[in-house]
Order: C-alpha cells, then structure tokens, then sequence
C-alpha cells in the first residue's frame, strides 16, 4: 500500500539508458513500499537540486535523501538492499570485504558499459 507521506528519499535514475529505463521503474513498487520515489535524473528539478554538469549527473545511479543527502553508485543499491528483507543476504556478501571490492567493481563495469548493454539487448 503506497503512503501519502513525503518521500524519505529519490533513487534517481538514467533515463537515457535503456536498461536503466526498464528496470528500476521494475522496482519501483518494493521501493515505495519503504517510503522511496523514483525520478529520472534528467529532471528538471533534480537538475536544480543536484547542480552537477551533464557527464557527472548522469554518471552514477544516485538516492538523494529527504535531508538533502546523496549515496551513489553501488552505495545505492547496498541502502536499497538493506532495507529489503529478502535482499537482505545481497546487501551482506556486499559489504564483506574482498565481495565489497567485487560488487563495486561489477558496478562499475556495468555502469560503464549500460549504453552499449541496452543497445545489445534492443532496450
């Protein structure tokens, strides 16, 4: 059931990304569920509110909180998977050391490279 309250967060997004484009509106509903939106990072008002260039705004998946604070990258989806009772055992082999360096470096990669993956796959 969806609440009416503020936000307490905005998982923001690449729009221009296909694979992005489809897959965390995907997750939307669990997201709401915990009290987090979803908004494209292209945005007007994200734009406004995050005041970064275009290559460094697009960048990075981000979660800018309702206190103004910022997690991007794999951050997110560590914050995201805790919060996530069933994710739970993603969100721990994500923060054990040597899986940390992996899970951040297979973010990395596929950030990268999501352009060319949504090409690839005709989304």
């Amino acid at each position: 059931m969806m609440s009416t309250a503020a936000p307490k967060g905005w998982l923001l997004y690449d729009d221009s990304c296909g694979f992005c484009r489809r897959w965390v509106p995907f997750w939307e509903n669990a997201l709401l569920k915990r009290g987090f939106a979803i908004a494209p990072l292209q945005a007007d008002w994200v734009r406004q509110k995050i005041r970064l260039d275009e290559k460094d705004l697009l960048q990075d998946l981000r979660l800018l909180l309702a206190n103004g604070d910022q997690i991007q990258g794999a951050d997110v989806y560590r914050y995201a998977m805790k919060r996530i009772w069933w994710a739970c055992p993603f969100y721990l082999f994500s923060i054990v050391p040597l899986c940390r360096n992996l899970f951040n470096w297979g973010y990395k990669t596929f950030a990268a490279h999501r352009h060319q993956v949504s090409r690839v796959c005709k989304i």
